[in-house]
């Protein structure tokens, strides 16, 4: 049956694979719990700033099998880069009607608390 199979090195990679896949879903969710924990006991702050850029990451997905058919799905991630007074910018993910609303240029108060954006009121002008 050949040295792969026959001597159960296939059993121990896939092993090894699957343990590694784990893994790396348990670090990912270590760290998404550290970074939640850190944005809840950072301070909110209210600053001065422009919208100096706007980028989407677009994603696709591909679903289904052969006998059930394939179909694609895609979503948009939005974000947003403000520069604040000091020259110091920050980027944050927001969401999609909050994206349509903002134009590179604007002026506001940006509310954020750590990494986790909290809203801009623009200022007329």
């Amino acid at each position: 049956m050949g040295f792969f199979f026959g001597s159960g090195l296939f059993e121990i990679c896939f092993i090894a694979v699957f343990l590694l896949v784990i893994g790396m879903f348990a670090v990912n969710a270590v760290r998404g719990i550290g970074q939640w924990n850190k944005n809840n006991h950072s301070p909110r702050l209210a600053v001065e700033a422009r919208v100096v850029s706007r980028r989407t990451s677009v994603s696709s997905h591909h679903h289904g099998d052969a006998a059930s058919g394939f179909h694609t799905s895609s979503s948009t991630t939005y974000y947003i880069t403000f520069e604040v007074e000091s020259g110091d910018r920050m980027e944050f993910n927001v969401n999609g009607s909050e994206y349509g609303m903002l134009a590179e240029g604007d002026m506001g108060r940006l509310v954020f608390q750590g990494t986790r954006y909290l809203g801009f009121e623009r200022r007329p002008g």
